[in-house]
């Protein structure tokens, strides 16, 4: 085992040496801000990667990703429908009110920190169609959850007819969405369903400082291209940000890093058993363990989160050491 085996979060994960070799070869002089040959060749890229045409724009973090997509869907007035678990609800420290000028987020309940048809109706159905209450605007679904939990595609289907039926636009955070594809072994396009624009999270999956927007509607992303202007995300020197999604896309580098991440959390699940709080479909596992118990994991070297009183959080990532995960396993085995 490593001298410490890092299970905190696969954002603390080392970067893909073909992310660095392309920033290198950046380094030839271009045309600044996004008006580079890679940041033209994304929209190519990522359409054949889809199978169909979309508009992608790069920015350096999935907050920034999640926000300017709503933004670009969402008036100050409207309201978003997620999960209370969802990350822009826990963990973008109010972003989404502030990139969408006030606009609310409704919260929904559902399994696994998943949507169904039904706990979206629960929360939007109740509400009156007058100017006294906030009217829902978007729904944003995580691929993969904010638990590990995929959704399939007819799963998203479902959801993406609702949105249909109440004119409503589909937001998907993808900040795992490649351990979702890697889970589900679908083209891409399946994994995403008919959703208007989704985050394609790459730092999590060994990139450095680049995510990507993928807009379906050509509309939204001409909004969001002001809004990424105003918001302070579009680097003047945006070939490294476009260098590095080309570098993860080819050959599939991103695809193979999921499965790396995928794989080590399920040598990790094979030790845990009844103590699994969610069924492990990417790279994260909650496991019902004690303060005793999780001071003695520590006291072994494992670094990993706490989740509550009762419970741990454990990330696995494309770079984790088999050996690391083999010994994690033996570790919650012996408890």
């Amino acid at each position: 085992m490593s001298k410490q085996a890092q299970f905190l979060s696969d954002n603390a994960a080392s970067v893909h040496p073909a992310v660095w070799d392309a920033m290198r070869a950046a380094d030839d002089a271009d045309a600044p801000y996004d008006g580079d040959a890679q940041s033209a060749a994304l929209n190519e890229k990522f359409g054949a990667l889809f199978g169909r045409e979309c508009e992608v724009l790069w920015v350096a973090t999935g907050t920034a990703a999640n926000c300017l997509a709503l933004a670009s869907m969402v008036q100050p007035h409207g309201a978003v429908v997620c999960h209370e678990e969802a990350h822009i609800e826990m963990d973008e420290g109010g972003a989404p009110g502030f990139y969408l000028h006030g606009a609310k987020l409704l919260l929904a309940d559902g399994k696994s920190a998943k949507l169904t048809p039904g706990d979206i109706r629960a929360v939007i159905d109740p509400i009156r169609d007058d100017v006294h209450q906030v009217q829902p605007h978007a729904i944003s679904i995580t691929q993969a959850s904010e638990y590990g939990c995929v959704y399939q595609p007819e799963d998203i289907a479902a959801i993406a007819g609702l949105a249909k039926e109440r004119g409503l636009a589909l937001h998907m955070d993808g900040a795992r969405f490649a351990n979702a594809a890697a889970f589900l072994d679908r083209p891409a396009g399946e994994v995403a369903g008919d959703v208007d624009a989704l985050s394609f999270g790459f730092v999590k999956n060994g990139g450095m400082t680049a995510e990507a927007i993928v807009f379906f509607d050509s509309q939204m992303a001409d909004v969001a291209r002001y809004r990424r202007k105003r918001a302070g995300h579009l680097q003047s020197k945006g070939r490294y940000l476009a260098a590095q999604l080309h570098a993860m896309l080819d050959g599939d580098i991103w695809l193979n890093n999921a499965r790396a991440a995928n794989a080590a959390a399920q040598e990790v699940a094979g030790a845990c058993a009844e103590r699994l709080m969610h069924p492990v479909q990417a790279n994260e596992l909650f496991v019902r363990c004690t303060a005793q118990e999780r001071e003695a994991l520590r006291a072994q070297d494992f670094a990993f989160y706490d989740w509550g009183d009762d419970a741990a959080r454990f990330v696995t990532a494309w770079n984790t050491q088999e050996a690391d995960a083999r010994a994690l396993s033996a570790a919650i085995s012996g408890l």
